[in-house]
């Protein structure tokens, strides 16, 4: 059977496996190693174009898991480095010079906010903050030194859909490359490259990982913008170790297990809020309600376990009383985990072309892979105890 009649999750669970490479074990060994040593002058000399030469640069490990990457995200070529932050740094850093310009939906991760703010900007980059559901009205925006236009679908915290496909249009008619963090759908349910997008970012801290016990970035891109990637990756010294690759491609065997499972809880939460007299409003693309359905069910495959809601406005004391209860949802920041997670949010506070107003508190929940009703059952008392 050919490559291309085998079906996703089959290539995902052989993704950067070559057990006849490595005396036949399934997965691809962890190497622990710096230096790389040459049989001979001639292998030394000719260093410049092996692909082992010394680990920073990569090992069989980490290459394993850049092909594992290229299949999941459908890349070209792919990078890994050691946190999702770095992994938008190193992305910023490559469009960055004197007087270029960025575009950044205003619903972006905060981190990578604070980058353009107080990093770029140092090095006399602009950046310009637009409407994420702006869609091809972007082309307003668009000047003669913009350099990159930066996604995040759905958006962070408020999880508004971007309309990917017609802003990557309007930046392949102005030259203009563009970027996406796509950490939301793990790779497994959307592939922005497919959409147009240059280059796909992730935090597979989250779902890559699966455990929350790893920290790690993934950059996809085309073969197009890879060498720009590369020359900054390589000159800012990113790399990670092989027993961070190693636990990466484990997580990686189960994601489409996990995302279904995700999926499903997430989805049984999200509707049984819907019906909750304290809750004002929920934020999820796989609602047919949500502003986003149409496009989210236009560019996704499915639903991450992901999402917010807004509850009616309240004091800290009441909201403590809601949250210190819980025991089944854990207090903490990432997601993407096996467990469960729900924090109280504020999203106005990286907002500046935008306003985020809903009239009450905004939380943001992950539903993880506990049975969904046990999570239902802990939601009901924390609202009870909401309520006093």
């Amino acid at each position: 059977m050919s490559e291309e009649n085998l079906g996703f999750d089959t290539r995902l669970a052989h993704a950067g496996r070559s057990p006849a490479d490595h005396s036949g074990a399934v997965n691809t060994p962890v190497y622990r190693a710096s230096t790389i040593l040459f049989p001979n002058l001639a292998a030394l000399d000719a260093k410049e174009g092996a692909k082992l030469r010394y680990a920073r640069r990569g090992t069989p490990t980490t290459h394993a898991l850049e092909d594992a990457i290229c299949e999941l995200e459908q890349a070209d070529r792919a990078l890994v480095s050691p946190s999702g932050v770095n992994a938008i740094s190193t992305i910023l850093m490559s469009f960055a010079e004197p007087g270029a310009h960025i575009l950044m939906t205003d619903n972006a991760y905060g981190p990578a906010r604070k980058f353009c703010e107080f990093t770029l900007k140092k090095f006399g980059v602009e950046t310009t903050y637009y409407d994420p559901v702006i869609g091809a009205g972007i082309e307003s925006l668009i000047r003669p030194e913009t350099r990159l236009i930066w996604m995040e679908s759905p958006g962070s915290q408020t999880f508004e859909i971007q309309d990917v496909t017609s802003i990557c249009e309007v930046a392949r008619k102005h030259g203009i490359a563009t970027a996406i963090d796509n950490t939301w759908s793990g790779g497994y349910f959307c592939q922005p490259l497919i959409q147009g997008a240059d280059i796909s970012v992730q935090a597979g801290t989250k779902y890559i990982s699966g455990h929350s016990d790893l920290m790690l970035g993934t950059i996809a891109c085309r073969d197009g913008v890879y060498d720009r990637l590369r020359d900054t990756y390589l000159r800012f010294g990113v790399c990670i170790g092989g027993d961070d690759a190693y636990l990466a491609l484990r997580g990686l065997r189960t994601l489409a297990v996990r995302m279904a499972q995700h999926q499903a809880s997430g989805l049984k939460v999200a509707n049984w809020l819907v019906q909750q007299p304290e809750v004002m409003r929920v934020m999820h693309p796989g609602l047919p309600s949500d502003p986003g359905h149409a496009l989210w069910a236009k560019h996704f495959t499915g639903a991450s376990g992901l999402f917010g809601f807004v509850i009616r406005e309240t004091d800290r004391v009441a909201l403590a009383r809601m949250f210190d209860g819980l025991r089944l949802f854990g207090m903490g920041s990432s997601w993407g985990g096996f467990e469960s997670l729900l924090v109280p949010s504020n999203p106005s506070v990286y907002r500046s072309a935008t306003q985020w107003a809903p009239g009450g508190q905004t939380v943001r929940i992950h539903v993880g892979l506990e049975n969904a009703d046990d999570l239902i059952n802990e939601l009901r008392r924390g609202l009870d105890r909401l309520n006093g």
